[in-house]
């Protein structure tokens, strides 16, 4: 299983815009992926899950995946997060 931290730094935080970039990149990979915050855990690939956490800036959150190409989809999500300047 891979894992990686991240703080939230937009404005706005995980809201549905970022949200559905996240949900789609995940859906990319066969892995298990799930988004942690507040020690509720969701499964990454569901959009109403992400939304559910209420995601804001400056939140810890965790991003964590199993499967075979787990190391990939990590690498693809910590990408985004920068790329779109959502989180660190």
């Amino acid at each position: 299983m891979a894992e990686k931290q991240f703080k939230v730094t937009a404005d706005t935080g995980i809201h549905a815009r970022p949200a559905t970039l996240l949900v789609q990149t995940a859906s990319k990979f066969d892995s298990e992926i799930n988004l942690e915050y507040k020690g509720k855990k969701v499964n990454l690939k569901s959009i109403m899950g992400v939304m559910s956490l209420g995601i804001g800036q400056g939140a810890d959150i965790s991003i964590s995946a199993e499967g075979s190409d787990s190391e990939e989809a990590l690498r693809s999500l910590d990408e985004l997060l920068k790329k779109e300047g959502l989180a660190e």
